[in-house]
């Protein structure tokens, strides 16, 4: 049974009563809302993950991604970097390599880490297709469903499934007169190629069904791929990324209906006047499905500074409902991520996260708690608040004061140092301690 079919039942299973305790709320509201499918729970088939809440009143979650390129197949450095990303605080992964002994590469990322990893299942299919066949478009249906199970078998935890793109979104793309930025993504592009040149429907999208009966036997979250997403924001909200978030908002009441866990992805290049308006969309149209959102990339005109752009993104897409953001590194449009970019990646985007959730959630304790150490000249405590307090400490002993109490912006003329002395009786009498 999933995690939806037990909370159904009433029935409290460990990943729940783990997904409660990390959160700090009850097993009860945890079991409530992954019934109603507005939370999911991610975690390893075989238990050998931790299992991460999704959704609704819950922390919203940073994914990191990872994986070879047909340039560059190097399966250490993804093991490194799989292992950087959780380290520095990611809380789900995504191994989308398309070079390389595919099958090796995944089974090394899931085994590398404790987080839930997922994946593109038609990454792999279509670069098989290549390699045996010598063209994409001589994909096999058979083989298609055949892989996703291989990978679920493996032990992907969730799966990111073109099944929104068919041939009504597909013309309105036609009928719009295509786009400024084109169609980036991947495997939507791939798939619209394979579609167009044999003059078929997606199996995906036709076989929805057979999809969600491999996911639910090993208890694979289904997260509902955006192939039309926009890869610039003068293309955000047209109509062909309407088109297929109406579809995926389909298929995620359907397959909660079926007792498959599901969340749709959301949009990747978004202004920002437009972020709050595609979230409260995509949760009235698929019940408060959990929203998966790429980004959102805020500006096109920053190649090198990308992950600045989507951190400001991601701290409104969470702010306003956004349950798991995929980060975006410095790399973004350049080139393969190397360890570095990962890092930075994840950094930034659990920042933008914790700042959506200071305003969605009202917890600005830590905020608080730090300003007092600041104001105190109490480093230590600064370091221990802080969300990385390796790189404040490294900062402030790579240029160390005449003072200790000091830091070098300010020496001897320390606001602090200067002032503080003459307020002490104002916290004495009850004041802001």
């Amino acid at each position: 049974m999933t995690q939806l079919e037990h909370a159904r039942c009433g029935e409290t299973t460990p990943a729940m009563q783990a997904v409660a305790a990390q959160e700090g709320i009850s097993v009860e509201l945890v079991r409530e809302r992954v019934a109603a499918g507005t939370i999911v729970i991610i975690k390893h088939p075989q238990g050998r993950s931790q299992a991460v809440g999704v959704g609704a009143g819950l922390r919203t979650k940073v994914n990191a991604s990872i994986g070879t390129s047909s340039d560059i197949v190097d399966e250490e450095l993804e093991v490194r970097k799989a292992r950087i990303a959780q380290e520095n605080g990611a809380d789900t992964l995504m191994e989308l390599s398309v070079g390389g002994d595919l099958d090796n590469i995944r089974r090394r990322i899931i085994d590398a880490v404790e987080l839930p990893v997922g994946n593109v299942p038609l990454y792999q299919a279509f670069c098989e297709a290549q390699r045996r066949f010598g063209s994409i478009e001589r994909l096999e249906k058979e083989f298609l469903f055949e892989l996703i199970e291989r990978q679920c078998s493996d032990g992907i935890a969730f799966m990111a499934i073109h099944c929104g793109i068919n041939r009504m979104s597909i013309e309105r793309l036609r009928n719009q007169g295509y786009r400024y930025g084109g169609l980036v993504s991947k495997g939507g592009a791939l798939l619209v190629r394979w579609m167009l040149s044999n003059n078929k429907e997606n199996p995906l999208y036709e076989h929805f069904d057979r999809v969600v009966g491999i996911l639910k036997k090993y208890d694979v979250v289904l997260s509902l791929g955006n192939g039309m997403r926009a890869g610039a924001i003068h293309d955000s909200s047209d109509r062909a990324m309407i088109q297929e978030l109406v579809i995926n908002c389909e298929l995620a009441e359907l397959g909660r209906t079926m007792g498959c866990q599901t969340m749709v992805e959301g949009p990747g290049h978004v202004p920002i006047d437009e972020i709050e308006q595609n979230i409260q969309l995509q949760k009235k149209m698929s019940g408060g499905a959990p929203y998966y959102v790429l980004g959102p990339i805020t500006t096109d005109i920053a190649p090198g500074y990308d992950h600045l752009t989507a951190a400001i993104g991601a701290a409104h897409s969470a702010r306003y409902g956004a349950d798991l953001i995929c980060y975006i590194t410095p790399a973004e449009h350049l080139a393969l991520p190397n360890e570095d970019d990962v890092r930075e990646g994840v950094r930034m985007c659990k920042i933008a996260a914790y700042i959506g959730d200071m305003i969605k959630y009202g917890k600005r304790e830590k905020d608080r708690e730090i300003a007092k150490a600041r104001r105190d000249l109490d480093w230590e405590r600064q370091f221990e608040i802080a969300l990385y307090g390796d790189t404040a400490r490294s900062i402030r002993e790579s240029r160390k004061p005449h003072k200790e109490r000091s830091c070098t912006m300010c020496g001897a003329y320390c606001a602090m140092d200067n002032v503080n002395i003459f307020f002490k009786d104002a916290l004495e009498r009850g004041g802001k301690k």
